[in-house]
């Protein structure tokens, strides 16, 4: 059911919280155990007012409430930036266990199925052939009735946020992550991104069927920092209602290409890892040859959990892994897509790789850093006395709180990996 949509125009906190109250009530959780699945704090999402809900609502008529934080890979967060994420109010979390996803963890994880080698050759068109053995956070299987908060964005993996994206790979284990990212990587993230209907969320809606937890789902959408829409009920129908406004209200048209873009990260992105939100959202809209700048002087680490993977392997083109893939299948299949989707489409051709765009980072990544992984360094300094000044060439454009908004071309045009083979009279290399 829809509880509240009013595009461009922000539902007040108030208002948000009485519709979550009123859902809530009619939740079937009398003397049930029920797990909560949320978003970490890497994501826009009103968790203080919703916990006030839930806990007034849910905690009363439940045996048991738990909180699990949907982090995927993403490093636990601690105690002081948990309780923030929730609100900050002690109350509103009395009587309720928080939880916290350990993909890596094999005794928080449990077996729920397979999708089989044919099955993904299907579902990908013969791009990933791959057994997927289909892990699940414990929590899930234990508790009586699921319930899932998901805010809804265009996203570079599964094309839009939200849904069952918050058991997979938000909750799951290690071969669902390493897969879907590499297929998203596979495909590309400017023909991945935004789409409702593509084969990572086909895999992700087979491995969801796999689960046998009763469950619902609360889909929002977000302008901003402001709800705009909510819809509530079975998790597919609310999350595929929320893509069409997220559509609307995430998703901004240009009718050109720019040959500098300043996309300025939040604060909420801490690590590379998650500040990659900012490339991806613009890379539709960097003319060839153009430079896309990840300005973030609070940044200071590629990632809190694949560090070490990226500093060894540097940030590539999907094709540079690829045509060497005899050399990097071993590596983590997610590490190398975040490098690849980091660094954007390009071509590898005899031995020589060419990136569509340049990516530099304005952070506190030092500059040996930044060379040594193949992305291009900025003093962190002089781009924000830049940014200060209001000076900027034509072709340039700047874009605050970069990462969530989505930027494509108003003609519907993406940039295109078989055009730029085509155009040399070549074609992309094929996994061995």
């Amino acid at each position: 059911m829809r509880l509240e949509m009013s595009p461009g125009t922000p539902i007040s906190e108030e208002r948000m919280v009485e519709a979550a109250r009123e859902l809530f009530e009619q939740l079937p959780v009398a003397g049930r155990r029920v797990v909560v699945v949320i978003p970490d704090d890497t994501r826009t999402v009103p968790m203080g007012g919703l916990c006030r809900a839930l806990r007034q609502e849910l905690v009363p008529r439940a045996s048991k409430v738990s909180l699990l934080v949907a982090l995927g890979t993403h490093a636990r967060m601690g105690d002081e930036q948990l309780h923030a994420h929730l609100g900050g109010e002690e109350s509103a979390l009395r009587g309720v266990e928080l939880l916290q996803h350990e993909w890596d963890n094999p005794a928080a994880l449990r077996r729920v199925g397979v999708l089989s080698r044919e099955s993904m050759e299907e579902l990908s068109g013969g791009l990933l052939p791959v057994e997927v053995e289909v892990l699940v956070n414990k929590a899930v299987l234990e508790a009586d009735y699921v319930f899932v908060v998901n805010p809804v964005f265009p996203h570079e993996v599964a094309g839009f946020s939200g849904g069952h994206k918050y058991f997979f790979p938000g909750i799951s284990g290690p071969k669902m992550v390493h897969v879907s990212h590499w297929l998203a990587a596979l495909i590309t993230s400017p023909k991945v991104l935004g789409q409702r209907d593509n084969p990572v969320r086909t895999m992700i809606e087979r491995a969801a069927d796999l689960v046998p937890t009763q469950r619902e789902g609360l889909s929002l959408v977000m302008q901003g920092g402001d709800v705009v829409a909510l819809f509530a009920g079975e998790v597919r129908e609310a999350w595929s209602a929320a893509t069409a406004v997220s559509a609307e209200v995430n998703v901004k048209w240009t009718d050109q290409t720019y040959e500098t873009v300043y996309a300025v990260a939040p604060s909420m992105y801490r690590e590379l890892w998650t500040a990659g939100k900012c490339m991806y959202k613009l890379e539709p809209v960097v003319e060839d040859g153009g430079e896309l700048v990840i300005y973030a002087p609070h940044l200071n680490r590629l990632s809190f959990t694949h560090e070490r993977w990226l500093t060894e392997i540097g940030y590539h083109t999907r094709d540079y892994f690829v045509a060497q893939w005899s050399k990097f299948r071993n590596f983590p299949w997610a590490v190398l897509a975040d490098s690849s989707l980091t660094r954007g489409i390009g071509t590898y051709i005899d031995g020589v790789e060419r990136p569509r765009i340049n990516v530099s980072l304005a952070t506190a990544i030092p500059r040996e850093v930044c060379r040594r992984v193949n992305l291009g360094y900025k003093d962190p300094r002089s781009v924000g006395l830049q940014l200060a000044s209001s000076v900027l060439e034509g072709g340039t454009v700047v874009v605050p709180e970069a990462g969530e908004v989505l930027w494509r071309l108003a003609d519907g045009t993406v940039p295109d990996i078989d055009e730029l083979y085509a155009r040399q009279g070549r074609t992309p290399p094929l996994i061995d």
